[in-house]
């Protein structure tokens, strides 16, 4: 069962993770997020990033170390992470590793109401999926291969290559699907059509 977290954020997570490289500045943290595509899979902004600095501070995950200001710029507070930090970004990295958890992607959902929807526009709404999951995958395998060829070793594209994994798994269900609706022999098209036509509340 996954453990409650005093800080739950996966931004969260990254911040402890690149603060065992060395204290930062929050500036520092947003620009080694970024510059490491970490916004690829952790949602964030300037303001989420502060917000979340600040409760790793009053949970004793992370604490001031210094505070500089260079010229007649704003200060800025350096932060280190704690001994209790470092235990806790170990502990919920096992956890998300090794515990698989259940998660509501938008798209399960909308397939367990797609009935909700005529057929033909359903099929429709599906080609156009596959087509802009073909362009996410083509942009991954760009993104991973000039990568690869400016000298970044596997392991620190692992994440893209999960999430190619996953646009391929998604394209071949997308694909199976629309074969299910539309096959002349067996498709579920025409009976679901009728359900439409015979439903008052779901007419097209």
């Amino acid at each position: 069962m996954a453990a409650k977290r005093k800080v739950g954020n996966l931004l969260a997570l990254a911040v402890l993770s690149y603060l065992t490289m060395g204290p930062k500045h929050p500036y520092e943290l947003s620009r080694t997020l970024r510059d490491n595509g970490d916004d690829r899979s952790i949602r964030f902004n300037h303001g989420s990033l502060y917000m979340v600095i600040a409760q790793l501070a009053k949970a004793g995950f992370v604490a001031e170390q210094e505070t500089t200001r260079a010229g007649q710029r704003p200060e800025r507070t350096v932060y280190a992470i704690t001994d209790a930090g470092r235990a806790e970004l170990h502990d919920w990295l096992r956890e998300l590793v090794g515990e698989p958890d259940h998660e509501y992607p938008h798209f399960v959902a909308a397939l367990s109401l797609i009935a909700a929807l005529p057929p033909d526009e359903a099929v429709a709404l599906l080609r156009q999926r596959l087509v802009r999951l073909g362009s996410l995958r083509s942009s991954t395998r760009t993104l991973v291969d000039g990568a690869l060829a400016s000298g970044l070793h596997p392991l620190f594209l692992v994440e893209e290559d999960y999430r190619a994994a996953l646009l391929d798994a998604e394209i071949a269900f997308v694909e199976r699907f629309i074969g299910q609706i539309t096959d002349p022999e067996t498709g579920w098209g025409p009976q679901w059509a009728a359900f439409h036509t015979g439903q008052k509340g779901y007419e097209s």
